[in-house]
């Protein structure tokens, strides 16, 4: 009987269990690896910081979703993988051994800025969270202005924090962002880059020095730091390298999904909603396998649909040329996540 192991919970892997609720895979011993038991649905944590949501609303019980489809599920982190022996390694030193795996890690803010462990980092959520619980609110700045900084910027104004956001884009995207984040009263900085973090904390741009409570860490995707040192091929920032079946473009047993893999021949952006269609199209491949069929190539769609939520009960809607913004934007979002999460629980 192969064993498959899962390293990580992300959007994909989530989606491969939910797949094997209706269908399950009783072939293979499945395993999945994860830091926690439990965790924040991301798209979810602005609604938690913001007030909307209780957190225990917007958990997702991984443990008990790997076993209700007969996954052995092993708290750890994987620190390093040995592909010519199949053999996975956990930071407490224990090696699991696999006949193929799935690795769905995400990414972590890039900490390339000076003075980095001055900030909190936005990831993993549920340890910033945490943090976030018990800091100090009133000034608070974020070095970072994707969609995950605007979000979180929003929702801390909407608890009433004086909050500064620090882009290295000068222009935002969506469109409807720049505008809405200063409707929401966020001081907004386009195309200033945060230069460096000094103890206080203190935020340096050019001359200027600008001190806060609190300065959050959601700058662009980096790669989990063992990913480059995994004996697989990565890009050229260390992300892992796959084919369209989602495989590792140099090992067929490898498969990698989610923000921690970049597609060979069409780079995407990192999005929730591509890496759950991967997840769905992997379990597609884990069935085909089982049988001695060939993996399923993945078709990502031509324009994924982005909702923002702005703070309060009010959010943006964005998908290719089609734009939409409103509280019942805000209800349409709240649906789907709901029924996302709704799908997870056991």
């Amino acid at each position: 009987m192969k064993r498959i192991l899962l390293i990580g919970a992300g959007h994909a892997h989530l989606a491969i269990l939910r797949a094997l609720k209706k269908e399950p895979l009783a072939s293979a011993r499945l395993a999945l690896v994860a830091p926690r038991a439990s965790q924040i649905y991301s798209g979810m944590l602005p609604g938690v910081i913001a007030g909307h949501y209780r957190r225990d609303e917007a958990e997702i019980d991984v443990a008990r979703l790997a076993g209700a489809v007969s996954a052995e599920f092993i708290q750890g982190e994987v620190v390093k993988l040995d592909p010519a022996q199949k053999l996975a390694r956990l930071a407490d030193g224990a090696e699991l051994e696999y006949d193929q795996i799935s690795v769905n890690v995400g990414a972590l803010p890039e900490r390339t800025v000076p003075g980095a462990q001055f900030a909190l980092s936005v990831k993993p959520h549920e340890a910033f969270y945490d943090k976030l619980r018990t800091a100090k609110l009133n000034r608070v700045a974020i070095a970072g202005g994707g969609l995950s900084g605007a979000e979180i910027a929003m929702a801390l104004r909407h608890r009433g924090a004086a909050v500064t956001l620090y882009s290295e884009q000068a222009e935002l995207w969506p469109p409807a962002l720049l505008p809405a984040l200063r409707r929401e009263g966020v001081d907004v900085r386009p195309g200033m880059p945060v230069e460096e973090i000094a103890r206080g904390p203190v935020i340096i741009v050019g001359a200027s020095t600008q001190e806060f409570d609190l300065v959050l860490l959601a700058t662009p995707a980096a790669p989990q730091p063992w990913l480059r040192n995994a004996g697989l091929p990565v890009d050229e920032r260390g992300f892992l390298l796959v084919d369209d079946t989602l495989r590792s473009v140099a090992n067929p047993d490898v498969f990698a999904a989610g923000d921690c893999a970049t597609f060979r021949s069409q780079p995407l952006p990192r999005s929730g909603v591509y890496s759950v269609r991967q997840g769905e199209t992997l379990a597609a491949s884990l069935r085909n396998m089982a049988r001695g069929e060939a993996p399923v190539a993945f078709r990502p769609q031509r324009h994924a649909l982005v909702l923002v939520s702005c703070g309060r009960r009010y959010a943006l809607a964005h998908r290719s040329s089609w734009s939409a913004q409103g509280r019942w934007v805000w209800w349409w979002k709240n649906h789907l996540d709901r029924k996302w999460i709704a799908s997870l629980t056991v």
